[in-house]
């Protein structure tokens, strides 16, 4: 954060006083409080720089409608077009300070906002810094709104402009799954429920899954992106669009899309959506959604490479860094364990979104940067978890052939596919003994001539105990 300085100072006013800002800041008093106010999570806005753009946007937006209106002069309108370019293009962000977690529902944002457009604005009409009289922070950057529809806008506009990131890292890791089970189509292996050992399968089928889970939730995140673009532009203070014309709020939004290029549409009632969390909730839950399916799967990819000679040793995973300080030779799956922990994050977050929506009153949530704050950073870390497990872990993976047949031989698992042709009972007791006597139950049933050899070779072909076959053999 920006350390708030008294060497070369300017004085500004507002409803509490006078106070010196320093003279280099492109922010003004009403940041310079909220930073001396909120010192709490030490995450500045500009650690989310699509919130910064987004809320440059909705100001651009907003200016463009008020010119159009007559409300704006031309040379104020393009000083703030001007100065919100700079924003998009990078520059100025580090003068976005105000912690993401703030009092006010949003206000602190929201001033920081208007403050750094109009000083920059300032200079490009030949002024300096907090000559506010010139081009006014509320007076002209914040016309025809409030921070009750402007924040709200910038927040669900800057989790648009992240979801394509997110979307991208996730099907990144979803084709590096897809390819790792073409690779691994042959394989023959134990599957396993309630980690015991149950039916054959093959290991381009266990990661196949895995691409198929993650696939599901690349549909339904966009899908769910899509309740964010209806947006309260227009409604001000509690939806009632006190303060603005009565062709304002549709001439705002239609600049907004344009300017985004997202298709973004006016809430139809607009004192409810003051209020409403109800979208921001939906988007974080399937965003928990997502954390535990990757948990999940870093938890298997584990499981799977555990030993790798005490244990299943059916993968390995590629070697990151040493595993231990005291035990020579460890090597530690730290990739997905590292996964699992943002995974964890993510619904604390969620559980965090969730008492934030609840607890709005009335006519506004004044919880809402909590809830911003939470779903920019679960999306953040979630697409560098993907990242990380796609090129540090599963493009890496190869798989133990010889070791997983070994353990299909071993199992007793494969008398499931023979229990249509000896029966349940014949089954039970065949796999009983083998448990018993550690002898193979294909041993056991040539012993008890339960099945000639052709029809054993027929029935354990590894093509027919990996997907439904038809009945060539009758009992």
């Amino acid at each position: 954060m920006i350390q708030i300085t008294t060497e070369a100072v300017r004085s500004e006013h507002d409803l509490l006083g006078d106070s010196n800002v320093p003279a280099n800041a492109y922010y003004g008093i009403q940041t310079q409080r909220a930073c001396l106010n909120f010192d709490l999570s030490g995450i500045p806005l500009h650690h989310f720089p699509e919130l910064v753009v987004a809320i440059s946007m909705v100001k651009s937006a907003c200016a463009g409608a008020n010119r159009s209106l007559g409300l704006l002069d031309d040379d104020r309108y393009h000083a703030i077009i001007d100065a919100v370019a700079e924003i998009k293009q990078g520059h100025f962000h580090d003068q976005f300070i105000v912690d993401m977690i703030q009092g006010g529902a949003g206000t602190s944002t929201n001033m920081n906002a208007n403050e750094v457009i109009a000083n920059i604005a300032l200079e490009k009409l030949g002024y300096e810094k907090g000559e506010y009289q010139h081009l006014h922070p509320n007076n002209h950057v914040n016309m025809s709104q409030s921070t009750n529809d402007a924040y709200p806008t910038a927040v669900r506009l800057a989790i648009l402009l992240k979801h394509g990131d997110l979307v991208t890292a996730l099907a990144s890791l979803r084709d590096a799954f897809k390819a790792k089970s073409v690779e691994f189509a042959d394989i023959i292996k134990m599957g396993r429920t309630q980690l015991q050992d149950a039916v054959p399968m093959t290991l381009g089928q266990e990661f196949q899954s895995f691409a198929s889970t993650l696939t599901e939730d690349i549909d339904r995140i966009a899908g769910l992106s899509e309740l964010l673009k209806e947006v309260n532009l227009g409604g001000t203070a509690i939806g009632t669009g006190i303060n603005t014309d009565p062709e304002y709020a549709a001439m705002a939004v239609k600049n907004l899309s344009n300017i985004s290029g997202f298709q973004l549409i006016p809430a139809c009632d607009l004192v409810e959506a003051s209020s409403d969390m109800g979208a921001f909730v939906l988007f974080s839950s399937m965003l928990k959604r997502l954390a535990i399916k990757l948990s999940k799967i870093s938890n298997d990819l584990r499981l799977l490479s555990m030993g790798p000679r005490c244990g299943l040793n059916e993968i390995n995973l590629p070697p990151q860094q040493p595993g231990s300080s005291i035990m020579p030779g460890k090597i530690n799956p730290v990739i997905p364990e590292a996964v699992s922990q943002v995974a964890y994050q993510v619904i604390g977050n969620d559980m965090a979104i969730t008492m934030a929506a609840e607890a709005g009153q009335l006519q506004l949530n004044a919880m809402e940067p909590l809830i911003a704050y939470n779903v920019l950073e679960s999306m953040r870390m979630l697409k560098q978890a993907m990242d990380m497990l796609t090129t540090r872990c599963v493009i890496g993976i190869t798989a133990n052939k010889e070791h997983c047949q070994q353990l299909v031989d071993q199992s007793i698992g494969v008398i499931t596919a023979v229990v249509p042709y000896i029966g349940y009972d014949n089954a039970s007791r065949i796999a009983k003994t083998a448990l018993a006597t550690g002898r193979g139950v294909l041993d056991l049933i040539r012993d008890e001539q339960l099945m000639s050899e052709d029809d054993i070779n027929e029935v354990l072909k590894p093509a027919n105990m990996i997907r439904p076959q038809a009945r060539r053999i009758k009992r």
